[in-house]
Parts: C-alpha cells; sequence; structure tokens
C-alpha cells in the first residue's frame, strides 16, 4: 500500500476513490493506517475522495434500480435473498436504513438497489446517500488512521498479516462446512 502511493501520489486518491465506488472498507482502513505510520497520505484528501467515491458508487446503483431493477433482479436469481432483507429494513426504518446500509454486511451491494427498485425520492436520497458516505468515509479513515498510530509501522505489517490470515481460514472453513452441509441433505443413491 505504501509503495502504491509513492508510486502513484495524488492519482492513488483516484485509485481510492474508484475503489470506494464499488466497495472499499479495507482498502479505506490500510490506506489510512499506512498513512498514519509512514505519512505517505493526507488523511483530508483520502476523506474525500473515498467520500465521494462511495457517494457516486450508490448513486449510480440507485439509478440503475430504478432504471433496470426488475431485469438486474432476473439477471441475478441468488441476489433475491438480499434484495428481500434489504427491503424489509428499508421499508421498516427508511432514512435510518439508508444512513446506515454501508455498515450492514451482505446488504451493502443491493442497498442503493433496493432504494431505486422501491421509487425512493431521487433528492431524498442524494441527501441522505451524501450524508450516509461521509459519515461512512470519516469512520473508517479516523479508524484505519487511529489504529496505524496506535500500533506503528512494524506492528501493523503483523496485525493486517494476522487478520489475512484468519480471514483465509475462515472462509476454507466456511466453505468446506457448506459442502459437507450439502452432501448431509443431498438424498442418498
Amino acid at each position: 500500500m505504501a509503495e502504491f502511493w509513492a508510486e502513484w501520489g495524488a492519482l492513488a486518491y483516484v485509485g481510492a476513490a474508484l475503489w470506494a465506488f464499488f466497495e472499499g472498507e479495507t482498502f479505506v482502513l490500510a490506506a489510512a493506517a499506512i498513512g498514519a505510520t509512514v505519512g505517505l497520505v493526507d488523511p483530508w484528501i483520502l476523506l474525500g475522495s473515498v467520500w465521494l467515491g462511495s457517494y457516486l458508487g450508490d448513486q449510480t446503483w440507485f439509478y440503475l434500480g430504478r432504471r433496470y431493477g426488475p431485469a438486474i433482479l432476473r439477471r441475478f436469481p441468488k441476489s433475491q435473498p438480499r434484495v428481500d432483507s434489504a427491503n424489509r429494513l428499508l421499508q421498516q426504518y427508511g432514512t435510518l436504513f439508508i444512513l446506515s446500509f454501508r455498515f450492514l454486511y451482505g446488504i451493502r451491494n443491493v442497498a442503493s438497489i433496493v432504494c431505486g427498485l422501491a421509487g425512493y425520492s431521487r433528492l431524498r436520497f442524494a441527501l441522505l446517500n451524501f450524508i450516509a458516505a461521509g459519515v461512512w468515509a470519516g469512520s473508517f479513515v479516523a479508524a484505519g488512521w487511529f489504529l496505524g498510530a496506535w500500533l506503528g509501522v512494524e506492528r501493523l505489517f503483523w496485525a493486517i498479516c494476522l487478520i489475512a490470515a484468519t480471514a483465509l481460514v475462515f472462509f476454507v472453513c466456511r466453505h468446506f462446512w457448506c459442502r459437507a452441509r450439502l452432501r448431509a441433505r443431498a438424498p442418498a443413491e
């Protein structure tokens, strides 16, 4: 990450915005932590770039959901449970859901599309999305920055390695557990 910032300079912030356009919690945390430890990243520019990237990403998904929502759902039928869950949350919590969906694992990817599908007001969504993107960007930049400052360069490296190894073990175990469940459910032939 430090090499990326050192090599790309100001263009790295454009990369951060593009990453946040799709989804970028891990990237933002790492960039901010690296910024705190080696000083290559300006936290205010990082905050602004990921705020803008996140905002524009969710605005795009909102308009795609509004325009092509039913076709998208037909194309990706496996996303239906997440869409149903996001729709229930939108109906139940409205404004609070829009302000917080970025923090809900598994729903963030479909939440803006669901808001568009539900016919949510364009202006209201744009305003709430702008606020929510700022809260999200500020939270992750601040968390990464303070984590980097607290751990320092050496411990930050080992913390990232530990987190990556834990995630890898989790996903491998989950894969085998799901396969075992599917085998157990399959009728004996």
